[in-house]
């Protein structure tokens, strides 16, 4: 196998694989030992998942395998059809660019230059040094992997807010309850947050504690308020991907099941001069409360 390519026999293959719900984790382990290069493996998969979402009722709700606790029912965007704008009731926003493993989805003018003003001046007297979860308690703790500033809106704090989650609950297709409060961070010069998951471990012994406010996460929307000059970029290190925070902008990514197969590693890059404000939205399985 000196000169691997993706045949269609192979395409058949994972295809097959997929349809009778091995993980996708498990498919690439097995072509690896079977002796394919991992990255066309990972290739191959990509191609077969994003050809049985085009295929399916619903493309944006499917999930490969098993969904942690949701069925096949996820929250995403309606691709079908490859539509280059997509109407969230109040607004337009256009499709930048898809990638079909990780889920990811790049938003463009998601947010008015007005809003991602409002967002930054509603949040700045309120910035507190940003906490992570703490899985081993189900509580939270400082974590010097993150040393952005930050705070939360309450679900439904004010029209502002209001405005913008339904918005996001309409592209989504997700219930607006089963958002967390949209949480705003300020990275100042060198601030970071290293590459990390968004889903909760289900090993950790808080995290049963962690799922009675509304299951585990499925689903992160990050939303760029403002432009840094130099670094800041969102991060995806399994897939080499970097998105650019522009405001208005945003960048979504879903993840069926809380394991690193879902290759939803994540970062903010360190800002290198400037600033950078985002706006960050986790949806969970069920109402958070």
């Amino acid at each position: 196998m000196s000169q691997q390519s993706i045949t269609p026999e192979l395409r058949q293959w994972v295809a097959e694989q997929i349809r009778l719900g091995h993980l996708p984790e498990a498919v690439i382990e097995a072509m690896v030992q079977a002796g394919w290069k991992e990255d066309l493996a990972t290739s191959a998969l990509d191609g077969a998942l994003q050809t049985r979402r085009a295929r399916a009722p619903n493309s944006a709700a499917l999930a490969a395998g098993p969904a942690s606790g949701a069925g096949e029912r996820m929250p995403g965007l309606d691709l079908t059809q490859s539509p280059r704008r997509i109407d969230a009731g109040d607004r337009w926003v256009d499709v930048i660019a898809t990638l079909g493993l990780p889920r990811v989805v790049m938003l463009g003018g998601l947010l008015s230059a007005e809003e991602c003003d409002a967002l930054v001046e509603a949040a700045r007297p309120r910035l507190a040094r940003s906490l992570t979860v703490e899985t081993r308690t189900g509580g939270e703790e400082l974590n010097p992997d993150r040393t952005s500033h930050g705070m939360f809106f309450n679900r439904g704090e004010g029209e502002l807010v209001t405005r913008i989650e339904q918005r996001i609950a309409r592209l989504l297709r997700w219930p607006l309850e089963n958002g967390e409060g949209i949480q705003v961070l300020q990275y100042r010069p060198g601030a970071e947050y290293k590459p990390h998951y968004d889903y909760f471990d289900p090993v950790e012994p808080g995290t049963p504690t962690i799922l009675k406010r509304g299951g585990q996460r499925v689903a992160t929307l990050l939303m760029y308020l403002n432009e840094p000059t130099r670094g800041g970029g969102t991060i995806f290190p399994d897939v080499g991907l970097e998105v650019a925070p522009v405001r208005g902008n945003a960048v979504f990514f879903s993840y069926d099941r809380p394991h690193p197969a879902t290759r939803t590693l994540h970062g903010g890059a360190p800002v290198i001069e400037g600033e950078k404000w985002v706006a960050t939205k986790w949806l969970r399985e069920r109402e958070f409360v």
